[in-house]
């Protein structure tokens, strides 16, 4: 089920009403969790043995955790969370990748192997979820945070449908609290999550299904050498289209959950206005960047340890963090390229620590972080790495005799929507939605809100699954 189908409006209309009503606060916690679980199974029924395998083995290992009273034992406890965990992510996302690397390594040796046909398919949201319940049993075997007081408000929290499939990723420190006094949304919280809906579909929808997709697909899915002008619209095109998506998405699944009384914490904070790459990461994905910080970087030394020891652990988090979004070389080249920006960007402010740029300096570093950041969603869409040459080599002016592949419409449209997203960051960059909101006369609002839900009314739209359900 996805959020931009008329199913998923009657869902969580009823959703709502269900939690409106005047039942006991534990009853209405099942209602949440046996909602998540048909949530979840309107993708494929069978799947939801392996949330629940992961729900029950990571409550068993924080309570074993706890009650442990030697470190070998804790150690144990914490091994068979992340074996397990590890396991099935590695063998659903990662099984076919690793034949097929080992096929061609044997090959490489003159080896004829041929591994055995697999038809492995990929549970949607393994990846979130997997990150979100590890948390937990790491968190408690670091002394990080205490386990759940009850298996309802641990398997509610792991299962929690609007960020069980593509995030945010949450702590349980963050949700599992709130499931333990009751709540339901005031009118406030109704009204501003809804509002969040309409924002967080109309950037899916009208954005970037409608308006930019079509540029992406006709540059990165034709197998054709773009030239210069349709390499830079399909590249930017997919910079305004992964946003869209994915912010969409995260703000839809945050005013989902307002909309039922519960706060779920920004995953976006308008990135494409970031000056440098510590501050895009500070705003993109925030919730897998502190993942990958807290879990990753820091245990493999971060900046404790000296600049060759910190580059070590900024590149290996960035290369895994490009695996973990796909079983694919070309996001490891991603990571790459984003873990090179990281390294060159440390180095850089070591050596002009003391300048301190003015506002249009400040303006100028953005549009440069803006620019290398799209050279890297490249390696990102692109399905294999010829496409990707094809792609760089059309942004370089180097694809000579390259016939154009985009209409007029698209770009015009790229253009239209590019420079509105980039104004809309800056604009926002050290403001939040709620203050500009509030200053905001009802009345503008009203009829901006208005607007969004016409245009997603009327946008063609097919209920196009959000491009990080396949991650």
């Amino acid at each position: 089920m996805v959020f931009n189908t008329l199913t998923f409006v009657v869902f969580f209309a009823i959703v709502v009403a269900l939690h409106a009503l005047p039942f006991g606060w534990t009853t209405r916690k099942i209602n949440l969790l046996i909602a998540s679980y048909i949530f979840y199974a309107a993708w494929n029924p069978p799947f939801i043995l392996l949330l629940w395998v992961s729900t029950v083995v990571d409550w068993y290992a924080a309570q074993g955790l706890v009650r442990a009273d030697r470190p070998a034992t804790r150690r144990a406890w914490m091994l068979l969370s992340v074996v397990a965990n590890l396991g099935m992510l590695l063998y659903f996302k990662y099984g076919k990748f690793l034949l097929q690397n080992f096929t061609t390594l044997m090959a490489a040796i003159g080896v004829d192997y041929h591994a055995p046909e697999s038809d492995i398919v990929l549970p949607v949201g393994i990846s979130f979820y997997t990150f979100a319940t590890m948390s937990y049993t790491l968190d408690v075997y670091l002394r990080r945070a205490l386990p759940a007081r009850n298996f309802l408000d641990y398997a509610l929290f792991v299962t929690f449908f609007p960020h069980l499939v593509a995030g945010p990723i949450m702590r349980p420190t963050e949700l599992v609290p709130q499931f333990e006094t009751p709540r339901r949304a005031s009118l406030q919280q109704l009204c501003f999550g809804l509002g969040l809906m309409t924002l967080g579909l109309f950037n899916k929808v009208v954005l970037a299904d409608t308006l930019l997709s079509g540029a992406v697909e006709r540059v990165f899915d034709r197998g054709k050498m773009p030239g210069m002008l349709d390499a830079w619209t399909g590249t930017l095109a997919f910079s305004g289209q992964i946003f869209c998506d994915f912010a969409g998405y995260s703000t839809t699944a945050i005013g989902a959950a307002l909309c039922l009384g519960f706060n779920m914490p920004d995953n976006f904070r308008f990135p494409y206005a970031a000056v440098g790459f510590t501050d895009f990461w500070r705003r993109w994905h925030i919730t897998l960047s502190s993942w990958l910080r807290d879990y990753l970087y820091i245990p493999l030394g971060g900046n404790r340890h000296g600049p060759a020891r910190t580059n070590i652990a900024l590149l290996t988090t960035m290369l895994l963090g490009g695996l973990w979004h796909g079983a694919n070389w070309t996001f490891v080249a991603w990571g790459a390229v984003h873990g090179t920006y990281l390294i060159a960007e440390r180095g850089l402010r070591v050596r002009f620590r003391n300048y301190r740029p003015g506002p249009w300096a400040i303006f100028g570093l953005g549009l440069l972080t803006y620019t290398l950041v799209d050279f890297t969603w490249v390696f990102f869409r692109a399905k294999d790495f010829t496409t990707a040459w094809h792609v760089l080599g059309g942004m370089a002016g180097v694809n000579v005799g390259a016939k154009p592949v985009l209409p007029t419409v698209f770009i015009v449209a790229v253009a239209a929507v590019t420079p509105a997203i980039l104004a809309a960051h800056w604009y926002m960059r050290e403001r939040t939605l709620e203050s500009v909101v509030a200053r905001v006369p009802p009345i503008v609002t009203g009829l901006l809100w208005g607007l969004m839900l016409f245009a997603i009314v009327i946008s063609q739209g097919a209920g196009n699954a959000f491009i990080y359900f396949q991650f």
